[in-house]
C-alpha cells in the first residue's frame, strides 16, 4: 500500500503491473476482445505496445475505452459525459493499432425521450468513430435491476 499514492504516476504503474500479469498470462483461446483505458493503450507489455502485443501474441483483439463517464440520471436515463478529446483519442488509438472503440450509457427506466436522447448520442459518437477509421462499440445498457426493464428493452428495440 505504501508504493503508491492514489491517483499519482505511481498508482497506474502498479495498475499496469497487474494488468500485464494477467495479459501474458492468457492464452486468447476464450477471448475475442480487450476493453483499454488510454493509459493501458498508451504502454507496453514485454516491451511492445499494448494492443500490438494483444493481437500479434494472443490473437485478442484490442478496443479503446473512450468515454468519460455517465451523467446523473435525467428523464431515466444516464447520457455519456462530453468527450472533448474524442478525435485525439482515436487517433491514438488508429496509431496503435486498436480495432475500435467502446463507450456506455445506461438506461434506467422506460422513458422514450431519454432513450431517444442516448440512441442519438451513441449514434452521433459512433459516426465520429468510424469517420477516424475504427469500429465503436455502442453500447446503451438496460439496467439489469430496472423495475421497467422489458419495457426499456422495447423501446430501445423500437
Amino acid at each position: 500500500d505504501d508504493e503508491y499514492e492514489v491517483g499519482e504516476k505511481s498508482m497506474y504503474d502498479q495498475v499496469h503491473k497487474m494488468r500485464t500479469r494477467i495479459m501474458t498470462s492468457l492464452d486468447g483461446d476464450r477471448i475475442l476482445g480487450a476493453i483499454l483505458f488510454e493509459d493501458t493503450m498508451n504502454r507496453e507489455i514485454e516491451g511492445v505496445p499494448t494492443a500490438e502485443y494483444l493481437w500479434k501474441e494472443k490473437t485478442i483483439v484490442p478496443f479503446l475505452k473512450v468515454d468519460k463517464g455517465l451523467e446523473p440520471e435525467k428523464d431515466g436515463v444516464q447520457l455519456m459525459k462530453p468527450i472533448p478529446k474524442l478525435g485525439n483519442a482515436c487517433d491514438a488509438a488508429v496509431a496503435h493499432g486498436v480495432f475500435g472503440t467502446k463507450m456506455r450509457s445506461v438506461i434506467n427506466f422506460a422513458n422514450l425521450s431519454g432513450i431517444k436522447q442516448i440512441v442519438d448520442q451513441q449514434f452521433e459518437f459512433g459516426k465520429k468513430i468510424m469517420a477516424k477509421g475504427l469500429i465503436p462499440i455502442l453500447e446503451p445498457e438496460v439496467n439489469i435491476k430496472s423495475p421497467e426493464k422489458a419495457e426499456c428493452e422495447a423501446m430501445l428495440r423500437s
